[in-house]
């Protein structure tokens, strides 16, 4: 978990939410006291797991080629 001021994180709120869309969690500070956390959406969560279900399923059936294995890998070390 990363963490910003609030004056950063004001100037940076743009690569703060692509941040948190790939799934990172930030922690805003004021004064150097933890006052606000930037959470990925339960929404967006909930569709990341209906991904990563689906996925499975398909490596179970073997339709996953190897380069499709590979992207998920790296989708997951994020």
């Amino acid at each position: 978990m990363r963490e910003y001021g609030v004056y950063e994180a004001k100037t940076k709120l743009p690569d703060l939410i692509k941040q948190v869309q790939r799934g990172e969690r930030i922690t805003i500070t004021n004064r150097g006291k933890p006052v606000v956390d930037l959470v990925p959406s339960t929404d967006r969560l909930a569709q990341q797991h209906v991904e990563a279900i689906a996925a499975i399923k398909m490596m179970r059936v073997g339709t996953l080629d190897q380069a499709e294995l590979n992207e998920m890998r790296l989708r997951g070390r994020r």
